[in-house]
């Protein structure tokens, strides 16, 4: 039956409808999501005390209940330090009552220093051109319009009065209610609830659902503990600086600390105005007021620039910018509650990503993994004639591999993808020759630094790895064109640092002239290095003819990056078949340093073994 042809944009269109639409029940449904979504990261929390409880052998809702009143009355005893502590700092401030009246007068009035000179001089010069410019006054003239009267009726009773006083605090309450009442059910029907999520799902996607659940759980329930500490040591440095400052409750400032910067951005700076606020009114001076701005400040560019993107962004897999925007995001589409929970809800959306093929974009802008391999953004940087970052990714991918596998993982790779540019037309000249003439330049360069930390080496071990007379030469011909010649070159140069003579030619001369000049003997072995997409026909043709005219020198095709069957292409060099055919540079390496293969392909046997590159 003849599928009907969907449009290649229909899909795109299905997941951008789709997106859309979730944002608009997520907006909408607002009122409902937000307490179920700050009940599903509480039920994180608690799990791992529930299920430690349970594995004492304790029921469920018995050990939910144990769980539960243990957090609110640890929340509410907390709470209640907390206040009775603020009371404290109220109470305390008549005190500095005259304190806090000095102060204020010295902000109205400028000093007497250069400072409030300049301020002065600035506003006598601007109330004389005020003067100058300014129009007669005009006589004022009562109107005549009446003034809206606003009646406010006074509470008649106690009861009216504790009603408006509450009232603004219902709401609150409710969510919080709400949350509470949602993380219980969460926590007692957990299992229930994840067996029907799988069955809504689908049984033939339970493999992807279990690990996208685990991973988006591990992910959350790591950032929630990061957090956790993160923000204790922060109040811990904050007390200890505002104690050390003199700032009186200095633990209490610095529990609230720990405590507001569960909310992103703003919980540090208003953590921070409250001691600021009591150093203007408890001291004289302007010092320790700045000092404790000073100490806020630092505390919450380190933490906030430096610590947080780097624990969050192992432990989440969000990069710093996404989980910057995402904050944005989630803030205006759910308000302050949005704020706090931007992080986890991001946490999903990235996951989501991962495993959902439909919704891979979201992985690769908010992710923080590399999207482009060692290859590509090598290619890339070359493409954009950036010299020098091409190295640094280079250099970079030298630190954790070796050289061959410099050659055979990103170098080789990146020729391919030029080739294939080149063939296509869509390699313009300046940038082709920008290209390879910096690719020779660096495998150049790495050769020189290669060759100068092996010197040692290759002296103390000269008698176990170089061979013999009899050894026989590698001779590296390129087939056709550039790319070939750079392959070529980077064959010899492995091989003659596993201690093996090998030659490169060029492509100035012809094959049969510059390998006539070697002589080729018994021994010797040809290398034509060929590179995909054209690389058989011509290394065919060239093989054939290196065989008819050196026919005691064996001859071996190395078809850098390909990953067709190997025995087959073998067949596409008919009746010249050569001796080998590699199609990685260790491959070709591990052929001459292992002469017993040799005999093998002198039978003529089917043994064609090659190790290939993984395609980009």
């Amino acid at each position: 039956m003849i599928q009907p042809h969907q449009p290649p944009g229909s899909s795109g269109f299905r997941t951008a409808a789709i997106l859309i639409a979730v944002i608009g029940v997520a907006y909408l449904a607002r009122e409902i999501l937000i307490p179920l979504a700050l009940a599903i990261t509480l039920a994180l929390v608690l799990t791992p005390a529930v299920d430690w409880l349970q594995k004492l052998r304790l029921g469920t809702i018995p050990a939910v209940a144990m769980v539960m009143i243990v957090s609110i009355a640890a929340a509410g005893g907390v709470a209640w330090v907390i206040f009775n502590q603020l009371v404290g700092v109220v109470n305390d401030l008549p005190m500095y009552r005259q304190n806090i009246h000095n102060k204020l007068e010295a902000m109205r009035t400028p000093g007497q220093g250069a400072l409030g000179q300049a301020t002065k001089s600035i506003k006598d010069l601007a109330t004389e051109v005020m003067s100058v410019d300014a129009p007669a006054p005009a006589v004022s003239v009562r109107s005549s319009r009446p003034q809206p009267v606003q009646i406010v009726e006074q509470p008649t009773n106690e009861l009216e009065h504790l009603r408006n006083l509450a009232q603004p605090f219902l709401k609150p309450l409710g969510e919080f209610g709400m949350v509470l009442i949602f993380s219980v059910f969460l926590l007692i029907n957990q299992k229930d609830l994840r067996n029907r999520l799988f069955r809504l799902v689908g049984l033939d996607q339970l493999n992807m659902m279990t690990q996208a659940l685990d991973d988006a759980t591990q992910r959350v329930s790591r950032y929630l503990l990061m957090q956790v500490l993160v923000n204790v040591v922060f109040g811990v440095l904050c007390g200890i600086s505002l104690y050390l400052i003199g700032i009186p409750y200095a633990a209490l400032w610095g529990s609230v600390a720990g405590i507001l910067r569960i909310v992103p951005y703003v919980g540090a700076f208003i953590s921070g105005l409250l001691p600021f606020t009591l150093a203007l009114a408890v001291f004289d001076s302007w010092v320790p007021p700045l000092m404790v701005f000073l100490v806020f400040a630092a505390l919450e560019l380190v933490t906030g620039n430096f610590v947080e993107p780097w624990l969050y962004g192992i432990h989440t897999g969000i990069s710093s910018l996404a989980l910057l925007l995402s904050t944005v995001f989630w803030t205006v589409l759910w308000g302050p509650a949005g704020l706090i929970l931007s992080t986890p809800l991001t946490v999903c959306v990235v996951v989501l990503g991962r495993y959902v093929p439909e919704f891979a974009f979201l992985h690769v802008l908010l992710g923080d993994e590399d999207v482009l391999e060692a290859e590509a953004r090598f290619y890339q940087r070359l493409l954009a004639m950036d010299d020098r970052e091409a190295r640094a990714v280079a250099n970079l991918y030298l630190q954790e591999h070796s050289l061959q596998e410099l050659y055979d993982g990103v170098i080789i790779p990146a020729l391919t993808m030029a080739e294939q540019d080149r063939h296509k037309g869509g390699l313009d000249p300046v940038r082709e020759e920008f290209l390879f003439m910096s690719i020779k330049e660096l495998v150049v360069e790495l050769s020189e630094q290669t060759l100068k930390s092996d010197a040692l080496l290759a002296e103390t071990a000269s008698e176990t790895k170089l061979p013999d007379a009899t050894g026989g030469r590698l001779l590296c011909i390129p087939a056709n064109d550039e790319a070939d010649e750079i392959t070529a070159a980077m064959l010899a140069q492995l091989l003659e640092q596993a201690g093996h003579p090998a030659v490169s030619f060029s492509l100035d001369a012809s094959a049969q002239q510059t390998v006539g000049l070697m002589n080729p003997a018994e021994n010797d072995t040809i290398c034509i290095s060929a590179l995909p997409p054209f690389a058989f026909a011509r290394a065919r043709s060239l093989s054939r003819e290196l065989q008819m005219r050196y026919p005691r020198a064996k001859v071996i095709i190395g078809v850098w990056g390909f990953t067709g069957d190997t025995e087959r292409a073998m067949q596409r060099f008919q009746p010249s078949r050569p001796h080998k055919l590699v199609t990685s540079l260790a491959d070709a390496v591990k052929f001459v340093v292992d002469p017993d293969d040799v005999t093998k392909k002198k039978t003529g046997s089917a043994d064609v073994e090659a190790t290939s590159l993984t395609p980009i």
